[in-house]
């Protein structure tokens, strides 16, 4: 009876975190018949763990009927996020000493991509972004190698509840030209922001392999210096530090 009790007690934690994805999947928010459907389980059994998420605060459920996450996750995310930037705070330190420019670490959160960690460059004309940032996908150089991670009809899906603002006049304004850019981003292995988030900045980004959610580093500074030879040197240094930030993450 014990085995059988802690059987179904996992199983039951499972379904809830399940039960979390299945709703940051669907944007933010979903109906509770398109939950049981995307999970498999009976109706009962949905709306039985969603009160209780809701009772936690974890869930809650909108004017609409609809169920959203809730306010307490965003506690924990902020938690993880700083433990997370703090782990990788020696790799950035690293690129910045191997590269010379500003490095950032940044996941998703949400639509929204959102900045765990920085190491600033030592020079007097540097990139500086704030910590918890959060900035649209589809214009800076880590929001694009997080969305590279997905495949077409996700982005288009994300875009389409996002929107993509124009924030320079380099900022790619249509879903045909992002998935185009996108598509040579995966064939080379790095994404590169030209302008289009800040004009005269440019940024070259990498996903970090196998991580639980789609994160990317980046190494970003003025033309001046961020030049096409400055890419050329940056990328394999992306990579080895990402893949370092990948191997402490799982460890960690």
């Amino acid at each position: 009876m014990a085995a059988s009790s802690s059987g179904e007690s996992v199983k039951s934690v499972a379904r809830v975190f399940d039960l979390l994805e299945l709703i940051a999947d669907a944007g933010g928010s979903i109906g509770l018949s398109e939950l049981a459907t995307a999970a498999g389980l009976p109706l009962p059994t949905i709306h039985r763990l969603l009160r209780t998420l809701v009772g936690l605060g974890y869930a809650r459920q909108l004017a609409n009927r609809r169920y959203a996450l809730g306010p307490r996750l965003v506690r924990l995310g902020e938690i993880a996020n700083r433990q997370f930037g703090h782990v990788a705070a020696p790799q950035l330190k690293a690129l910045v000493e191997r590269l010379g420019e500003t490095a950032n670490l940044a996941t998703i959160d949400g639509d929204r991509v959102v900045y765990v960690s920085q190491s600033p460059s030592p020079h007097a004309m540097r990139m500086f972004t704030e910590v918890g940032r959060r900035a649209y996908l589809h214009c800076t150089g880590v929001g694009k190698a997080i969305l590279a991670q997905f495949g077409d009809d996700e982005v288009r899906d994300i875009l389409t509840r996002t929107g993509m603002p124009t924030v320079t006049e380099h900022t790619l304004t249509t879903v045909d030209a992002l998935l185009a850019d996108l598509a040579v981003a995966r064939e080379r292995g790095y994404t590169l922001d030209d302008g289009e988030q800040e004009l005269g900045v440019r940024c070259y980004a990498v996903a970090v392999p196998n991580m639980p959610v789609p994160t990317a580093v980046s190494v970003s500074g003025p033309f001046t210096r961020v030049d096409d030879s400055f890419g050329e040197r940056a990328v394999p240094v992306l990579t080895e530090i990402a893949t370092e930030i990948s191997t402490l993450a799982r460890v960690g």
